[in-house]
């Protein structure tokens, strides 16, 4: 049976086999498969973990929470890395989805944690259906990716705007932040910029008095588990949304960067695998573990040497680091709660600057979906609440009914492909 015909009827793909993977892993161990995966995990555990803390802080997360949520995303997140690392041979790079964490940020705080988990729950399930069935394509083109696009631009513009208003709460500690950013940007390639910004921000802090760790206690503290509890108002806000972005966003962009590299990423089986990374971070209330484009892009680029058959080392070495991580949340908590809250801030905004401008290009520059695109933009940022449904929805929503109304051209043109 060819590759094709194993997609169109939902069937996993074959592959080499996890064992095979593993006995090939040693030769391919090597400088620059172990730096490409050490600088993918920089930079996942660095700026987007103060998104995650972000968010959490805006749901009135306690801390053993957040703990949870991170030790869900990073574990999970890590030991999908390796399964579909070592079973396929490719780069293929789990971690979360930033977007999602963003979205929670507007609207965990209509919901309890238990409620949380049993959307995000049902979202694996959703993608983990999807996966076996071979619809993803079919679904996606009724909700088309410039207008998801919109959406993400939409809800995550404030951290956009939070680099400026950051700046005006803690001018010079923030403002370290930013020169580190751009001082990384400049000189070096192969140390991510996000992580420049947050050491030079950390030490204005704490020159400047304004970073106090002393006092810190840094007890490791075990995850917590959650019984999921299920509702409509979350289904719709999380669930559907959560869903959405893991195929829409995530996996499609990292199949579309193991295509430009190259390789013949395994649509179905890396879409299983992010579903059932979303049921078990559930339980642990946190969302969605599933392929991450940017680390996947990290991890397959030359950057990761010009064997592109042993590519697939570096997302081991990264999957490696971020369950690792994972396991340390309760050390990273800590830590990051003693940060102050504009520099975190900052720091997060700087960390999204490359979602966002994809966002908006995305959205924008294909020129398809345009009017729905900009009403999914203007929705999610107007924070529109309904019946305890949270904007991201509604952004999809309004996006795809106007967008029908406006440009069914363009929906008719999607489904002649």
């Amino acid at each position: 049976m060819s590759d094709i015909a194993i997609r169109k009827t939902g069937v996993i793909e074959r592959s080499a086999g996890i064992l095979e993977g593993i006995r090939d892993l040693p030769r391919h161990l090597n400088t620059a498969t172990i730096s490409a995966g050490l600088v993918a995990a920089i930079f996942g555990c660095s700026g987007p973990a103060l998104i995650v803390m972000n968010s959490a802080m805006g749901a009135n997360y306690t801390t053993e929470q957040t703990i949870s949520w991170l030790f869900s995303v990073y574990f999970f997140g890590g030991v999908l890395s390796l399964i579909l690392a070592l079973k396929y041979k490719q780069p293929i790079t789990g971690a979360w989805s930033i977007p999602i964490a963003v979205m929670l940020g507007t609207t965990l705080s209509f919901f309890t944690i238990q409620q949380a988990a049993g959307a995000y729950f049902i979202a694996g399930i959703i993608v983990l259906l999807l996966g076996f069935s071979g619809l993803i394509g079919k679904v996606m083109n009724w909700v088309p990716i410039p207008i998801v696009m919109g959406m993400i631009a939409g809800a995550m513009i404030k951290f956009g705007t939070g680099i400026i208003s950051s700046l005006e709460s803690l001018p010079l500690s923030c403002g370290a932040a930013l020169g580190g950013y751009l001082l990384f940007t400049k000189i070096s390639k192969k140390i991510p910029p996000i992580l420049g910004a947050l050491v030079m921000g950390i030490a204005a802090a704490a020159l400047t008095g304004n970073l106090d760790l002393g006092g810190a206690d840094y007890t490791f503290v075990l995850p917590r588990l959650f019984v999921p509890e299920f509702s409509l108002d979350a289904f719709l806000s999380i669930s559907v949304p959560t869903a959405i972005l893991v195929m829409g966003a995530e996996n499609a962009q990292a199949t579309g960067v193991l295509i430009t590299e190259g390789y013949k990423p395994p649509i179905n089986f890396m879409t299983v695998v992010s579903g059932i990374g979303g049921i078990c971070t559930s339980f642990f209330g946190g969302p969605n573990a599933n392929i991450a484009g940017p680390m996947t892009a990290i991890c397959s680029s030359d950057a990761a040497g010009q064997d592109r058959e042993g590519r697939y080392a570096a997302t081991v070495v990264n999957g490696i680091l971020f369950g690792g991580f994972g396991l340390i949340a309760s050390v990273a908590v800590v830590f990051i709660k003693n940060i102050p809250r504009p520099l975190i801030g900052i720091v997060a905004g700087l960390a999204m600057i490359g979602v966002l401008t994809q966002a908006f290009e995305f959205a924008f520059s294909k020129g398809k979906f345009k009017v729905g695109a900009f009403f999914a933009l203007v929705i999610a940022m107007s924070g529109l609440t309904i019946a305890k449904i949270s904007a991201p929805f509604w952004a999809l929503v309004g996006g795809v009914v106007i967008s029908l109304i406006i440009e069914p051209q363009d929906f008719r043109q999607d489904q002649e492909k």
